[in-house]
């Protein structure tokens, strides 16, 4: 029966709808990858490092650098694992998911449980980025993005700002900002016709009632931690969502990787049984 063998032949295990479906899935993220290299190879050529630094641990730029080359790496394997129906490339593809996937988990616990010392790293990069607020433009914006935002000034308070030399008390400062905060730090009314941009000077100087019908004197840090304990929702659908493509991917890669190995059974079967002397 000519027209049996060739159906035995022509079926198959692998299910085009996952195979095309963690091929596209991977595609989407291959094209995120090479949108996030070439951000951070700009960034990088464009600015100096230096004073980014000085206030982070790591360069922005160099991390979204690292991202974008570990993405691109884990969706090529992905890729051409699928297309290629390459179990090497999807073990791969999937190992590797895996382990970014329990990384991200270790590194919430360990978060949670050792908030403290968390915090502490936060206020000493805050207070490195308050130091270096004048000498970096994009570092300056990022700082009254943040000041607005969450209606804060300084990391602790607003007496903080005294650690920046152009904002610094002591007498021996010839700053015109001595004892001032930033303008992204005052209280704005919308009734006022002209915007007062002079606001923050001399605030250091007041008391810490006083200060408050001027500007925000409640630290940064207190209100950004307020934030997220008012918001526990709200972050915990962006960390199920960042999370849910992890699982997809590790899901369909695993479901591709047992259909391969089924349907190379098939073929070892139908080899052995179509050279059987005996059939």
């Amino acid at each position: 029966m000519p027209s049996a063998k060739k159906k035995d032949e022509e079926f198959t295990f692998v299910s085009p709808v996952v195979k095309y479906l963690l091929f596209f899935f991977n595609m989407l993220f291959w094209i995120i990858a090479l949108f996030l290299i070439s951000i951070g190879v700009y960034s990088r050529l464009v600015k100096h490092a230096e004073t980014v630094l000085a206030c982070l641990t790591v360069d922005p730029a160099l991390l979204l650098m690292i991202v974008g080359v570990l993405m691109f790496f884990i969706t090529f394997c992905g890729c051409v694992g699928s297309l290629r129906e390459n179990i090497c490339l999807l073990q791969t593809f999937c190992i590797i998911l895996t382990i970014i996937f329990l990384l991200q988990l270790v590194a919430g616990v360990l978060g949670f449980v050792f908030s403290d010392k968390a915090r502490g790293k936060v206020t000493e990069m805050v207070d490195n980025a308050i130091k270096h607020y004048r000498d970096d433009l994009d570092l300056q914006n990022l700082i009254d993005y943040g000041q607005k935002q969450f209606n804060c000034c300084g990391g602790i308070s607003y007496m903080d700002w005294s650690q920046n030399m152009y904002f610094n008390c002591s007498e021996e400062n010839p700053s015109r900002e001595r004892c001032s905060v930033p303008f992204s730090c005052c209280l704005l009314s919308k009734e006022e016709s002209v915007i007062n941009t002079m606001c923050g000077h001399g605030m250091q100087v007041l008391k810490y009632d006083t200060a408050g019908a001027f500007i925000n004197t409640n630290g940064c840090i207190d209100n950004v931690v307020n934030w997220i304990h008012s918001n526990l929702f709200l972050l915990g659908g962006i960390a199920l969502g960042l999370a849910i493509p992890q699982l997809v991917g590790i899901l369909l890669s695993q479901i591709l990787i047992n259909q391969i190995q089924d349907q190379i059974k098939l073929q070892n079967y139908n080899q052995q049984h179509h050279s059987d002397p005996w059939r």
